[in-house]
């Protein structure tokens, strides 16, 4: 079945049963019940019960649910508050931000027009937009937003501007005549308007052929209906969470088991297995990661780049494709004359023909107004010194014949001293049609001007022009003939200078970058050239052709194309989803309505914030506020690094965790009295690990870091040999604690003494420990060694709060120290300076054996 574009007026009339004067008033309750209101529907919301339920449904906060259970079972209600309050503290931060309405289809109603100019029994009125229906016939003006998807039957120089639309960087002149090509995409169906464009030029009269979700930006809400992505992070740290789970299980089983086999009471031993399962919880991790994103986000802010979905800051760190729109995004969004050539030296009349030849208008602060390859002429021309003024005193405008579809020209006449000038400007082809005899030999030269500048993507336009020595009279088509040639203009949107060192840069990085735009093929080709997206001669794909494939062909081909023009949003939408099956992380950039449902449908999606629409804003996870690709290179730099202080922080937390399991574990088979009590536990896990931890997250970006490929896709968080590392140096911080018991032993202090050194041990080894996993691949003693002074700060604060509590008097008793003498706090930091050059020798032949086998980069 044909659709409507492929129709004639005629046939149109005919299907929706209406007549050019338009619908009879007593068929539209009919057609109303039918069809239903011109609106857009919004998807249904969760409720916010729902929604507050989903931030419990992670099995990291399971976990600390079942911890703190545990916690008040056995009697450790200080653990189990603690523990509560960061489940709810989390809790309330998803909340708050997921329970947040969806606005994108609200956004896409305040597009919508309010009224619309209908013909009712062939009588114009004005009726709410929202009342239109199928077969109703609208009248268009320049100015105003098409209320409907319709049918054009009558136009006298109309465009339109469907940039939010289609991606189309100009306005577009509309035709009533049929097209027969099939599968035509919005932005090459040039006898149609759709609901939500705006009227550029002219004025139209059109037979409605669809209403609400049925019109195209009806269907883009209809797309915007996808479900929430997860983020990289988000997915990494549910294994990390179920992984965890295992450990824990494991902890409970073996100590429990090893106990009884010992003949320990089976009670007492349960409660010892639950205590160090709670001890093995990393509870301040949840907290950690919030105040990383957060930081990263307000350091985003100051790079010009906006969060709006907090865990959205690392994800950047994790894309393996950027896949780009180009109006607006890797270009300026300013159609610009980019080469001039005059005929015969004639320069200063092309000039003036460009200055004079149009329907531009300007404003009081000379803000011009109108088609954007017209006031692109009048801004060259006005950049080389000519002004609107001068032009008019000089050729003093008499009448105007204006661009149609079907001659592709537009002419003006203007009195020019005691003669009269023509001026006319159109399609090359068309205006080689009224140039006169003498060019017939010379013409073709200008021809093969045309057609390599049209290969560089570039729209070129001729002029022409001719004198009268007499009036004249009225202007019609048949003044234009026998002119002289003028001259050529070409013109562009033209690239941003600086985006093309960030592609550059993200190839460094391994991120590849994909063009994806409703403009046509030959622009997008010219511009992905410029920008290296691809190489000269590369391939380029349009809707048309990915119509064609099969879905298994269309998801591997999708590997292989970097160029993709002329799409709709529903390909754009798709050729996320394909990449995204194919394992990839995708981040999407686009500015427009067409650009919202891939924009959602991302890893994480990036709306333009000077030029974005407010519905593309409201489908992003991120806004460039400076509407600069080069933004987003900057914004993958603090995601790389984000990612790389929270494995630093998980790093450091198990490693201190299984320290004090194994402390524990190991010191009643050696004979000694239990080395930690419960509160023990408590500080560390909350002090001496939390605020450390807080100022790792503050780590600077490690040297080289935009030189590494991106993650794989499906590591996990112990990749690159956490796992390993984790043991080897929560085996040296045993070892620390034991050795310092034993020494206690040795020199008879009594119980409370070993307890305190061991605690303080602990602290302090853990401390060094922060200080080494700072940086995975270079020494602690390295030229940024105080690099990151909050680290500092935070060691010092910790060593303090650690000798208050062992020396103050009256917070003995609450956390259960006691005084130690000076020979006791110089074996512990002799004890915890050899454990932090253990360490750092560890690093150092880790890193050697990793470049020898070619694992590790510098």
């Amino acid at each position: 079945m044909k659709t409507f574009y492929q129709l004639s007026k005629e046939e149109v009339i005919n299907q929706l049963q209406t007549s050019f004067s338009g619908l009879r008033n007593e068929a539209v309750p009919a057609l109303r019940e039918k069809f239903g209101e011109n609106t857009l529907q919004e998807a249904k919301q969760k409720s916010k019960l729902s929604i507050l339920l989903g931030q419990l449904n992670d099995t990291m906060i399971i976990i600390l649910i079942i911890a703190a259970g545990i916690s008040f079972f056995v009697g450790e209600h200080t653990d189990g508050l603690v523990i509560i309050a960061i489940i709810i503290a989390n809790a309330w931060m998803g909340y708050a931000q997921e329970s947040k309405a969806e606005e994108s289809i609200k956004m896409l109603k305040k597009m919508a027009a309010q009224f619309a100019l209908v013909m009712r029994d062939n009588k114009p009125v004005k009726i709410e937009a929202n009342k239109l229906v199928p077969g109703d016939v609208i009248l268009l003006e320049a100015g105003g937003i098409v209320p409907a998807d319709a049918r054009l039957i009558e136009v006298s120089a109309f465009k339109t501007d469907e940039a939010s639309l289609t991606g189309e960087s100009y306005s577009v002149e509309k035709t009533i005549e049929a097209i027969s090509k099939d599968n035509l995409v919005p932005g090459d169906q040039h006898n149609m308007v759709f609901k939500g464009t705006m009227v550029s030029n002219g004025s139209a009269k059109a037979i409605v052929t669809a209403i609400g979700m049925n019109t195209e930006i009806g269907k883009i809400a209809g797309l915007l209906d996808v479900g929430l992505q997860k983020t990289p992070l988000q997915k990494r740290l549910a294994v990390f969470s179920k992984q965890l789970a295992v450990i824990v299980i494991l902890i409970c089983v073996i100590v429990f088991a090893l106990g009884l086999w010992r003949g320990e009471p089976a009670f007492q031993m349960f409660l010892t297995a639950l205590s160090l399962a709670v001890a093995a919880l990393p509870e301040a991790l949840p907290a950690v990661i919030t105040i990383a994103l957060a930081r990263g986000a307000a350091r985003m802010v100051k790079q010009k780049a906006l969060i709006r979905k907090l865990p959205a800051v690392e994800t950047l760190g994790s894309v393996t494709y950027i896949c780009t729109d180009k109006t607006g995004t890797l270009t300026q969004n300013v159609m610009t004359v980019e080469k001039m050539q005059a005929a015969n030296n004639n320069e200063e009349l092309l000039e003036y023909a460009m200055l004079l030849n149009n329907e531009v208008s300007a404003s009081e602060n000379n803000e011009l107004f109108g088609d954007s390859t017209e006031t692109a002429l009048v801004y060259y021309a006005l950049k080389d010194g000519y002004t609107k003024e001068e032009a008019d005193a000089k050729y003093p405008l008499l009448l105007k014949l204006p661009f149609d579809s079907s001659r592709m020209r537009m002419s003006t006449l203007h009195k020019n001293g005691d003669k009269w000038i023509l001026f006319t400007k159109g399609a090359p082809v068309k205006m080689v049609a009224v140039l006169s005899e003498k060019y017939k030999n010379s013409i073709q030269e200008w021809l093969n001007v045309n057609k390599e500048w049209a290969k560089d993507g570039l729209r070129v336009l001729f002029f022409a022009y001719k004198v009268f020595d007499q009036e004249p009279g009225k202007l019609d088509v048949s003044l234009e003939k026998d002119m002289n040639f003028l001259g050529i203009t070409a013109m562009i949107d033209p690239p941003r200078e600086e985006v093309i060192d960030a592609i550059r840069q993200c190839k460094t990085a391994g991120i590849k970058t994909m063009m994806i735009t409703g403009d046509q093929p030959l622009t997008a080709k010219a511009i992905a050239e410029r920008l290296e997206i691809i190489n000269e001669g590369g391939e380029a794909k349009t809707g048309m052709d990915l119509d064609k494939l099969g879905e298994e062909d269309f998801k591997n081909s999708v590997k292989e194309i970097f160029v993709y023009a002329r799409v709709s949003p529903e390909q754009k939408l798709n050729i996320v989803k394909a990449l995204q099956s194919n394992g990839e992380f995708v981040a999407m950039t686009g500015d427009g309505v067409n650009d919202a449902p891939s924009l959602k449908q991302a890893d994480i999606g990036l709306a333009m914030g000077i030029t974005g629409t407010d519905v593309a804003k409201e489908a992003s996870d991120m806004i460039l506020l400076d509407d600069n690709f080069a933004t987003i290179v900057k914004a993958v730099k603090e995601g790389r690094r984000i990612y790389e202080n929270i494995r630093k922080f998980i790093l450091y937390v198990l490693s201190c965790n299984l320290s004090e399991i194994l402390t524990l574990f190991f010191a009643p088979f050696l004979g000694f009295a239990i080395p930690l009590l419960p509160i023990h536990i408590l500080w560390i896990n909350l002090v001496t690990d939390g605020l450390p931890g807080i100022a790792l997250v503050a780590e600077p970006a490690e040297e080289g870091i935009m030189n590494r490929p991106p993650r794989p896709p499906k590591e996990n968080l112990f990749a690159g040999g956490l796992i390993v590392k984790i043991i080897f140096s929560a085996i040296v911080l045993t070892l620390s604690a034991i050795f310092i018991q034993w020494w206690a032993v040795r020199q008879g202090y009594d119980v409370k003494t070993q307890q305190t050194m061991v605690f303080t041990t602990l602290c302090f080894v853990q401390l060094g420990n922060a200080l080494s996993v700072r940086s995975v691949y270079h020494s602690l003693f390295s030229k940024g060694i105080f690099a990151n002074k909050g680290m500092w700060g935070t060691v010092v604060l910790t060593v303090i709060l650690q000798l208050l509590i062992v020396y103050i008097p009256f917070l003995q008793p609450v956390f259960k120290t006691t005084t130690l003498n000076s020979n006791a706090i110089q074996i512990i930091s002799l004890v915890s300076l050899a454990s932090l050059l253990c360490i750092e020798l560890m690093k150092y032949l880790s890193n050697k054996i990793g470049k020898a086998y070619g694992t590790k980069k510098d």
